[in-house]
């Protein structure tokens, strides 16, 4: 079992950028593809970004592509989400995921183990 605890979110105006890390503990997913979701009030989660292993294939959603980079340092066991030229409408609450394949998909069925979510709100 793998345990994921995201940080750095925060409140930053519009044109700001934000970067999101995630710690994982439990096991190795250096791996596994890992992934970013978000889920703003109201709304159903939304897949942000996905790497795989070795950082070589990187996927986005079309909203964040050009704006977000999905990084990952697997000696730290750690996953980053570089957020730069926030929108209001990038505020929620951001998920990191991990699968236990290397599958680089926007699927959030095919991602076992999530961490507890850090609030990243962007004012206008």
């Amino acid at each position: 079992q793998v345990q994921l605890v995201e940080s750095g979110g925060g409140l930053v105006q519009a044109g700001g950028s934000l970067r999101l890390s995630c710690a994982a503990s439990g096991r190795t997913v250096s791996k596994y593809a890992m992934g970013w979701f978000r889920q703003a009030p109201g709304k159903e989660r939304e897949f942000v970004a996905a790497i795989s292993w070795s950082g070589g294939t990187t996927y986005y959603a079309d909203s964040v592509k050009g704006r977000f980079a999905i990084s990952r340092d697997n000696a730290k066991n750690t996953v980053y989400l570089q957020m730069n030229s926030l929108k209001p409408e990038d505020t929620a609450v951001y998920y990191c995921a991990a699968q236990g394949v290397d599958m680089v998909t926007a699927s959030w069925t095919d991602f076992g183990s999530w961490g507890q979510g850090t609030q990243v709100t962007v004012s206008s």
